[in-house]
């Protein structure tokens, strides 16, 4: 049949299984967006406050769904405020198709009224990436996209459709989408048979999970691998989840505000086995003596991650819960029982703690874990609130954080809340922030509020921006720079105007009230939860330290006297 290019987007969408995209019109998508009015009762679309919140919110959507997450943006600056959003998904390997409209071919390269060349921008910054000039090829290029997007390490990938294209005609055949393979072509026997004798050998084995395994959707095989191996677990941020955060064997986070007893157990193991994990600086802090009492069996799906920030004596390349499932069908069942006792000594030793009897964002988080019994989608934008939210919230099940790990975007977490409950209905939706972070999205409140998505928006109200203030408390002789946000702009009266129920919080005791209220209103809702100035993060890894030489407040008290 025939089919115009915008008719023929709204089919392949339909062929996805998409059932929600994100975004915001104008002038050269408007084709698309027509056809998008005569498909509503299939497709439904958000229409965000800005492209910005777009994006994040088909990454929040793919992130809680494991689905590919899509959002929609004319050309120019629509298309390049999707930029940020789509980084995000970039670092942090998550599957969204962005469709962006250019001007007609004819007027490619000449300065156009809203032309920008999205695809040279978004180049280093998308899995993969297409321009489509004729209509003859868009629904092959926008399947492509899809199992680019999902296949493998997944990613963004950007289709940028020129509005001549959209209004123009071609023979459309329907196309029924088959299952993408998961790869392991690359996973050898070779690997295999060393990475179980390295198992075997290792006395103090540490397992590592890193966002790979969230990816593969490996946590049935992971739990199983962990009970074989007997070894003690941590993740990185973008982990948590993949195993059980409540389980007697998971001992916190790794990295500059990981736990002591984690970065205490992986300094001191013999075999590091990191699972679906890049690595990052974050995760090292010194690279050259991260784990240098291990060797290092490193396990992802992306052979360019082998090698790249750390030495890996032993690797294998591939799924993660094929592989997992492969070497559990190998494995003896093992006893490190004495080596899990060492390192719940540490936990006990160095547990995480803070003062008590006022309102903190770690009493915040900790009080929110167990009002939801850990059991909601806990969204973060970026800074201290995120921290807390990786350090006190136990995470027992795959997608129930989303933060942005990789690069570390404020203003991520309102949006991506949005797309959360948008895939997750079923799901209560906490979108933690900080007040700097909230004054970079809290316009997508009125988006909450247009549709009644009763996410519930958690402002940890410092009135600086706290994380960048502790590094200017610890490392640059207390030099506030413009950090300092005590001005006269009133939370609860923005969220109030844009149509949100809105609680403000000055003690501990006021907290809990104001969330069961929120969850039993079900519609959005914003907490603000005024809390100190020179609150900090700890345990901390001093930039490009050791993680050994994580400290704490009390080390520091010591320190100082």
């Amino acid at each position: 049949m025939q089919l115009t290019g915008a008719q023929i987007v709204i089919e392949c969408l339909k062929e996805q299984g998409v059932d929600t995209v994100f975004g915001y019109p104008g002038g050269t998508i408007l084709n698309v967006y027509d056809e998008l009015y005569k498909h509503s009762g299939e497709i439904t679309h958000i229409l965000t406050s800005h492209e910005q919140g777009a994006a994040h919110a088909a990454d929040g959507y793919a992130r809680a769904t494991g689905k590919v997450g899509v959002c929609m943006a004319t050309s120019g600056p629509g298309a390049t405020n999707l930029v940020t959003g789509i980084a995000t998904a970039n670092m942090d390997s998550i599957p969204v198709v962005a469709i962006t409209a250019n001007v007609g071919v004819s007027l490619l390269g000449k300065d156009s009224f809203q032309e920008v060349d999205i695809a040279g921008v978004t180049m280093p910054i998308t899995k993969h990436n297409f321009i489509v000039k004729d209509v003859s090829i868009l629904a092959d290029t926008l399947r492509a996209a899809f199992r680019i997007a999902k296949s493998g390490r997944p990613g963004p990938v950007l289709v940028d459709i020129t509005k001549d294209v959209t209004s123009n005609t071609c023979e459309y055949i329907p196309y029924e989408v088959t299952e993408i393979l998961r790869k392991q072509s690359t996973i050898t026997e070779e690997d295999l048979n060393t990475a179980v004798s390295a198992i075997k050998a290792a006395k103090k084995p540490f397992i590592l999970v890193g966002g790979g395994a969230i990816a593969s959707d490996a946590a049935e095989a992971l739990k199983a691998f962990v009970d074989l191996v007997d070894a003690p677990v941590c993740d990185t941020l973008m982990g948590k989840g993949a195993f059980n955060g409540e389980d007697s064997r998971y001992f916190g986070m790794i990295g500059m505000h990981g736990t002591k007893a984690a970065n205490l157990g992986v300094s001191a193991c013999d075999l590091l086995i990191v699972l679906g994990s890049r690595l990052s600086d974050r995760v090292l802090g010194n690279a050259k003596t991260f784990a240098s009492n291990a060797k290092i069996l490193h396990i992802d799906i992306d052979a360019a991650e082998i090698n790249k920030n750390k030495h890996a004596d032993y690797s294998v390349i591939g799924d993660l819960d094929i592989i997992l499932k492969r070497l559990n069908a190998r494995l003896p069942q093992m006893d490190h029982h004495e080596w899990v006792e060492e390192v719940q000594e540490l936990q006990k030793k160095y547990p995480l703690h803070y003062e008590k009897g006022f309102l903190s964002g770690p009493y915040v988080i900790e009080k929110l874990n167990e009002i939801t019994g850990g059991d909601a989608i806990v969204v973060t934008d970026v800074g201290q609130h995120q921290m807390w939210a990786a350090q006190y919230y136990k995470y027992k099940t795959p997608r129930s954080l989303l933060t942005s790990g990789g690069c570390g975007t404020m203003g991520y977490g309102l949006g991506a809340s949005i797309g959360a409950k948008m895939g997750r209905k079923d799901k209560l939706v906490f979108n933690i922030a900080g007040d700097g972070c909230f004054r970079m999205n809290m316009n997508e409140i009125a988006t909450a509020t247009r549709y009644n998505i009763p996410i519930i928006e958690i402002v940890l109200n410092n009135h600086v921006l706290g994380m960048v203030r502790q590094w200017q408390t610890l490392f640059y002789g207390q030099r506030y720079s413009n950090t300092v946000l005590n001005d006269h702009v009133d939370f609860c009266k923005v969220a109030e105007a844009m149509g949100a129920k809105a609680f403000r919080v000055t003690k501990a005791e006021e907290f809990e009230p104001a969330v069961r209220e929120a969850i039993r209103l079900n519609i959005p809702c914003l907490i603000e939860c005024v809390i100190a100035e020179d609150d900090k993060v700890f345990p901390m890894v001093a930039p490009g330290s050791p993680i050994a030489e994580c400290f704490d407040d009390e080390d520091l008290g010591k320190q100082n006297s």
